[in-house]
């Protein structure tokens, strides 16, 4: 029978949520305030039940992401006070970041995944840590994403690539969860 997990050995991942994303062309304010707020929900939440919070930032050498530009900073109007802080240059926050040898040494067995952007870094780093063989629990609604358009010419709007993501990740790589549901726990999972 699997234990109940304790805040130390969960954390949330907030990967990406940076102002480095208002540079872009792609970005939609009319997308930021459902996202903003059910983010925010979770960092609160993920607070007042003791689960450490864990802050990802993208760098790259150039434009909006690199250091220099000012804008590898948490995106407004945001609150987090971060267990801890990494900086990644790839799409999985387990790559090079630091991040990995941090969760072994703190003894996390459980992440809960947040975020910018929802198919990118929230969903490559989600498979990562599955493959690692952390129970991960990705909260799709406190993510967020932007329309794209595929090489067949059909535009995706953001809620779409939010479902496709969902539906591959569900059950293979990580229970898809609400905010009140990753906060929760296990428990509910496997209640049902």
């Amino acid at each position: 029978m699997e234990q109940k997990m304790s805040g130390h050995e969960t954390i949330l991942l907030v990967i990406d949520a940076q102002e480095s994303f208002r540079q872009r062309d792609y970005w939609d304010g009319a997308l930021a305030p459902a996202y903003i707020e059910r983010q925010q929900s979770l960092i609160d939440g993920a607070a007042a039940h003791g689960i450490p919070a864990i802050q990802i930032f993208h760098v790259d050498g150039g434009g909006p992401f690199s250091e220099s530009s000012g804008f590898v900073k948490t995106l407004a109007p945001l609150r987090i006070a971060p267990e801890a802080t990494f900086r990644k240059s790839r799409h999985s926050a387990l790559v090079g970041s630091g991040l990995d040898v941090w969760l072994t040494k703190n003894g996390v067995r459980r992440i809960i995944v947040s975020g910018i952007r929802t198919e990118q870094c929230c969903e490559t780093t989600t498979r990562h840590a599955s493959d690692l063989g952390y129970q991960v629990d990705y909260v799709g609604e406190a993510t967020l994403t932007f329309p794209m358009t595929d090489a067949a010419g059909r535009t995706w709007s953001a809620g779409e690539i939010r479902g496709r993501t969902e539906l591959v990740l569900s059950g293979r790589f990580a229970r898809i969860a609400t905010v009140e549901q990753a906060l929760a726990g296990r428990e509910e999972q496997l209640a049902a």
